[in-house]
C-alpha cells in the first residue's frame, strides 16, 4: 500500500501567523463584524440543555471567549496563531496552531472556532484532532465565510490584472463550499453532524475601507500562489472603480458532537413496528399490484 500524499499546502500559515500579530493592535475597528458572526454562532448554544465547563476559543479575536465566561462557562482557553491576538481575548491565552493542536484528547466540552478554519491547509486532518479533543458528548461549533464571499473584490482584481498584466494571480483566499462541510464532519467521527449557512450584509464607504479592514482582522492574502511581485499603480486604481461597496457574505456554520451512548442513533434497518402505510392511513400494496 502506498504513501498516503499531504495535503496540499495553499496557504502560508507563517505569514498568516506575521499578519495575525501586526493586527492584533488594530483588529478593534472590525470588532462589530467579528462579534456580529460570533453572536450567531453562539447562538446555537440556546438550542440544547448542555452545560459546558471546559471551553476552548479557536481563533476568536477577542469576540468569543467574552461571551463564553458571560454565558458562566468558568474555564475558557483562548488560542490563536499570533500570541498578542490570543491576549486579545482575556483570561488563558496560547499560542497555537490549529494544524496541530496542542491539547490531549477529551481536553474540552465545547470548542468554537468564529471566523477561523478557512485558513487551514488541512481541514479533515484539522477536524480530526478538534473531534479528539473533545470530551465525550463535547460540542463543536464552527463558522467559516463561504463560497462567494469577497466575489465583487476578486473579480475586480481579476479583470483589473489582465488588463493591466495579461493575466491573473490568486489575490482573495479560496473558500470552502457548504454542501462538503457535512462530508468532513462525519469523516472525522462527529456524530450528528449538521452544516448549514446564514448571511452576513457587509457595506464600505469606500474601497480603502475594506482593505483596511481586511488588515485590521489578519485577514490580507496568504496564499502561497501569489504574486509577489509590486503591482502596477494602475491595477487597484481600476479594480477599486469597478469593485461593488455592498456585499452579502455566505456564513457557513458547522456543528458536532463527540460521540456518545447516550446520544440518539438511527434505528437499525428492519427494526420499525408499524408498517408505512399504517401510519399514513393508506392502503399496503405489494410490488407490481395496481391500487385500486
Amino acid at each position: 500500500m502506498g504513501a498516503v500524499s499531504p495535503p496540499p499546502e495553499i496557504f502560508d500559515r507563517r505569514l498568516l501567523a506575521l499578519r495575525r500579530a501586526r493586527a492584533a493592535a488594530r483588529v478593534e475597528a472590525v470588532m462589530p463584524v467579528l462579534e456580529a458572526a460570533a453572536e450567531r454562532l453562539l447562538d446555537r448554544l440556546d438550542d440544547t440543555t448542555r452545560r459546558f465547563c471546559r471551553a476552548l476559543d479557536l481563533g476568536g479575536r477577542g469576540a468569543v471567549a467574552p461571551r463564553l465566561r458571560a454565558r458562566g462557562i468558568p474555564f475558557v482557553v483562548s488560542m490563536d496563531l499570533a500570541p498578542a491576538m490570543a491576549a486579545r481575548a482575556g483570561g488563558l491565552a496560547l499560542a497555537g496552531d490549529e494544524e496541530w493542536l496542542p491539547f490531549a484528547p477529551a481536553s474540552f466540552d465545547l470548542i468554537v472556532a468564529s471566523l477561523s478554519l478557512h485558513w487551514v491547509n488541512d481541514l479533515p486532518g484539522a477536524l480530526i484532532q478538534l473531534r479528539r479533543a473533545l470530551a465525550p458528548d463535547g460540542l463543536f461549533l464552527a463558522s467559516l465565510p463561504g463560497l462567494g464571499t469577497l466575489q465583487g473584490l476578486r473579480e475586480a482584481l481579476a479583470a483589473a490584472e489582465a488588463e493591466t498584466r495579461g493575466g491573473a494571480s490568486p489575490r482573495v483566499s479560496p473558500f470552502p463550499e457548504l454542501r462538503d462541510l457535512a462530508g468532513l464532519l462525519q469523516r472525522a467521527g462527529f456524530a450528528l453532524p449538521v452544516a448549514d449557512q446564514e448571511r452576513l450584509s457587509l457595506a464600505w464607504r469606500t474601497p480603502l475601507g475594506l482593505v483596511a479592514d481586511l488588515r485590521a482582522a489578519g485577514e490580507s492574502n496568504a496564499v502561497r500562489a501569489r504574486d509577489g511581485r509590486t503591482p502596477p499603480r494602475a491595477l487597484f486604481a481600476r479594480a477599486f472603480a469597478a469593485m461593488p461597496l455592498a456585499m452579502e457574505a455566505p456564513l457557513l456554520v458547522m456543528t458536532g458532537w463527540a460521540p456518545h451512548e447516550s446520544q440518539q442513533k438511527p434505528a437499525r434497518p428492519g427494526s420499525a413496528t408499524v408498517r408505512l402505510a399504517e401510519a399514513l392511513g393508506g392502503v399496503e400494496h405489494k410490488a407490481g399490484e395496481r391500487a385500486g
